[in-house]
C-alpha cells in the first residue's frame, strides 16, 4: 500500500497566491508557507530572547510550515471574497476543517496522529497566534516586493497589512518591523552583506 499525503502537498507549488491581483512575480503557496515558517521561527525566537516569552518554538515552526496545506484541496481564496462576511468566513473554514481530515486519512495512522496538531493546529494556542502574525508579514513582504518593483496595485494591501501588523500589538512583531523589514526595499547592492 502507499500514501498520497505528500504527493498532494508536493501540488502546493501549482496553487497561485494573490489571483485577484496582478503581480509582476507569481506567488505559489509552497514558497508562501516556507517563508511564513522561517518568519515564524524569527518571530518565536524574538519572542524568546528579547521579550522574554516562552512560546514553544518548535510548534510554532511546524503550524507554519503546514499552515496552508488544506489549500492543495481548496485552492486559495483571496482575502476580500474569504472575509467578506462571517458566513462565507464559516463555510470556509469549515471546508479547510475537511480537507485537512481527508489529507490526514492519506497517512498511516501513526504518522497522522503525529501531524494531526499541525495540519489542525489549535487555533487559540499562543503559537498559531505567532503563525498568523508571520502570515500577515509574508503578506507585507509580498507588497513590499510588489511596489519595489513599481506594482502600484498593492499599495492598498500594504496600507491595510501595516495597520493590521501594529494594530496586534505584539512586541516581537514590532521588533521584526523595526529590524528586519527595511532591508526588504533594499536592492542588492544596498545590502550590508556584500
Amino acid at each position: 500500500m502507499s500514501y498520497d499525503f505528500y504527493a498532494f502537498l508536493d501540488r502546493m507549488k501549482y496553487i497561485r497566491r494573490w489571483s485577484l491581483m496582478r503581480s509582476s512575480r507569481e506567488e505559489n503557496v509552497m514558497e508562501h508557507s516556507q517563508q511564513v515558517a522561517v518568519f515564524a521561527h524569527a518571530l518565536a525566537l524574538i519572542d524568546t530572547k528579547v521579550c522574554g516569552n516562552a512560546p514553544d518554538i518548535e510548534k510554532t515552526v511546524l503550524c507554519a510550515l503546514y499552515h496552508e496545506c488544506a489549500e492543495v484541496m481548496t485552492g486559495d481564496l483571496p482575502t476580500p471574497i474569504k472575509y467578506y462576511n462571517k458566513d462565507i468566513l464559516g463555510a470556509y473554514k469549515e471546508l479547510e476543517g475537511r480537507a485537512a481530515e481527508k489529507l490526514l486519512g492519506m497517512l498511516p495512522d501513526v504518522l497522522a496522529e503525529g501531524l494531526a496538531p499541525f495540519v489542525n493546529a489549535d487555533t487559540d494556542s499562543y503559537e498559531h497566534k505567532l503563525v498568523k502574525a508571520a502570515d500577515k508579514l509574508a503578506a507585507y513582504v509580498k507588497c513590499l516586493e510588489e511596489l519595489k518593483s513599481g506594482n502600484m496595485e498593492f499599495k492598498k494591501a500594504k496600507e491595510s497589512i501595516e495597520k493590521e501588523l501594529k494594530s496586534r500589538k505584539m512586541p516581537c512583531v514590532d521588533y521584526f518591523m523595526k529590524y528586519f523589514i527595511p532591508a526588504f526595499s533594499r536592492t542588492l547592492d544596498e545590502m550590508e552583506g556584500l
